[in-house]
């Protein structure tokens, strides 16, 4: 027994899936939710949809389809009867690995649970190569059961199941697209990453109809994984009980100051934030 702790009432630590590629180079996806959710104090557990060498930025890389295996992976973690406090989805690649992320929520969330989920599906107004029409009605069957979704404003575009287009920061254009993404069956919505001259903004949207637009100062240059950056700091806000407009506060700042240092430091761009020297203030 650990000294001091003879009498009481023993701590349980919380303990989040993350379901998304792995990519073992570029600062993205898995290999970013890791170390910044366990920083966050929360045991980080990985359910890999596809392993690549380093992510598809960059000209050749090795790609492994995990679909096949993912759920005689997650039935092992059945047999040890897991029980996890937020369930997080990243890139989903088919259509077959919706359904298998449905069957996970529903075999291991319950009414507590926190779900996550990043709809990995564009940017800058088109969608990426793995995305089709089927994938997009598919990706779309998530929202009902999430708490927090977090798409950029090209990927609300398509759950909402309209034109892309240019909006900025017009409150009541994002408004509007974040209550059909609620009727949809969303609860809480951060629209990320919405460029407006010299800021970069998120708009939020709570279950409860309030929202505001956040800003601050852009700080640099583009970088890749920053999505998933801010996504992982999201999700392990909801699971420790952050407030949802402090938590995107929080995540959009730390994304800042890493795009801010990386570009200091001259990382290039497809090697994605140097977080991790500043991974501690993810901490406190």
């Amino acid at each position: 027994m650990l000294h001091g702790m003879k009498g009481r009432k023993r701590m349980k630590q919380k303990r989040i899936a993350v379901i998304n590629d792995f990519s073992g180079f570029g600062r993205c996806s898995m290999m970013v939710s890791v170390p910044i959710i366990s920083a966050m104090k929360i045991q980080c557990c990985g359910l890999p949809t596809a392993i690549l060498s380093n992510h598809t930025g960059y000209k050749d890389f090795f790609f492994d389809d995990y679909t096949d295996n993912m759920r005689e992976y997650y039935e092992k973690w059945k047999k040890l009867e897991l029980h996890f406090d937020g369930i997080y989805t990243g890139f989903l690649g088919s259509v077959r690995q919706v359904g298998i992320v449905e069957g996970f929520i529903e075999e291991f969330a319950d009414r507590d649970t926190r779900i996550i989920v990043d709809p990995v599906m564009g940017d800058n107004g088109r969608r990426y190569a793995t995305i089709g029409d089927n994938l997009c009605r598919e990706i779309r069957k998530l929202l009902p059961l999430s708490s927090i979704i977090t798409p950029n404003l090209t990927e609300a575009c398509l759950l909402a199941g309209i034109e892309y287009r240019e909006i900025g920061a017009d409150e009541e254009e994002l408004r509007a697209l974040a209550v059909k993404l609620s009727r949809c069956g969303a609860g809480n919505i951060v629209i990320t990453g919405i460029s407006d001259g010299n800021d970069i903004c998120d708009f939020v949207w709570q279950e409860n109809g309030r929202y505001e637009l956040l800003r601050q100062p852009c700080t640099g240059s583009a970088h890749a994984g920053t999505g998933d950056v801010f996504a992982s700091i999201i999700a392990a806000d909801a699971v420790n009980g952050v407030d949802f407009p402090d938590s995107v506060k929080r995540a959009a700042s730390f994304v800042g100051r890493a795009i801010a240092l990386s570009d200091m430091m001259e990382v290039p761009s497809q090697d994605g934030v140097c977080f991790e020297e500043i991974l501690g203030e993810l901490a406190k």
